[in-house]
């Protein structure tokens, strides 16, 4: 299986840090945040990484991250041509890269301690579709938010931040998609905030029965503003304390 990290964006909820470098380049831990997802990958056994970025900072990753010559992976990396267009816009560039595979999406903001391979395995059995990993947070409203049949196992619908949540749960920046996805993005329109939202993907594959879910046990953060990214810095080297991340 072959994996993409999602890494462009403005990096606007942490200005001025961003004015001079990409978000995903900002130290947490004891490396640049962007590291956190590629070891993530390599313990989950995939070693082929597509890094999608936009055009001013395609050098920096190249400079820090080279071609995965540190990491024993190949790295490869593609242009986001339509910048602040969203996510689902955003993995139109990797449809040459994953040529018919089935793949794993991270959003290079996203830190978080489970490792990812016992999802990937599920995905692996589960055939076609897509799968979602979900973590429950004190403030869904931020993010899109799953209305969750826990009975059957099945997510209903999502919400993309919503005043009144229908669950405490987020769907978190872990995605894993067949081919599928590519259509799907082709068959929505943008959003009021002008972006191909990954939520209105999603939602389709729950239209065909073809979405399933897992749900995060250990800590996660989406480090995209000053306070989360002190506070993956905090997690990140109490797990080193304790061993648990290098």
């Amino acid at each position: 299986m072959k994996g993409v990290i999602l890494a462009g964006g403005t990096g606007t909820r942490l200005k001025p840090l961003t004015q001079i470098i990409n978000k995903h380049l900002l130290p947490v831990g004891s490396y640049p945040m962007i590291y956190w997802p590629i070891l993530k990958l390599i313990e989950a056994g995939v070693n082929e990484i597509l890094i999608i970025t936009n055009r001013h900072h395609l050098n920096s990753f190249i400079e820090v991250l080279g071609h995965g010559e540190e990491f024993s992976v190949n790295l490869h990396y593609q242009i986001q041509t339509n910048e602040g267009g969203g996510i689902a816009d955003a993995l139109i560039s990797a449809k040459d890269f994953i040529n018919q595979e089935k793949f794993i999406v991270l959003l290079g903001d996203n830190v978080f301690e489970d490792s990812i391979k016992p999802y990937i395995q599920a995905f692996d059995v589960q055939g076609a579709g897509a799968r979602v990993l979900l973590k429950e947070v004190s403030d869904p409203s931020r993010y899109g938010v799953p209305k969750v049949d826990t009975a059957s196992r099945r997510i209903l619908s999502i919400i993309e931040k919503p005043s009144n949540p229908p669950s405490s749960y987020c769907v978190t920046g872990i995605y894993m998609y067949d081919q599928k996805v590519f259509e799907y993005i082709e068959a929505i329109n943008p959003s009021k905030r002008n972006e191909l939202e990954i939520t209105d993907v999603n939602n389709l594959y729950i239209n065909n029965n073809l979405l399933q879910y897992d749900i995060l046990e250990g800590w996660w953060i989406d480090a995209g503003t000053h306070e989360s990214l002190f506070q993956a810095n905090q997690f990140l080297y109490k797990s080193i304390k304790r061993g648990g991340e290098h």
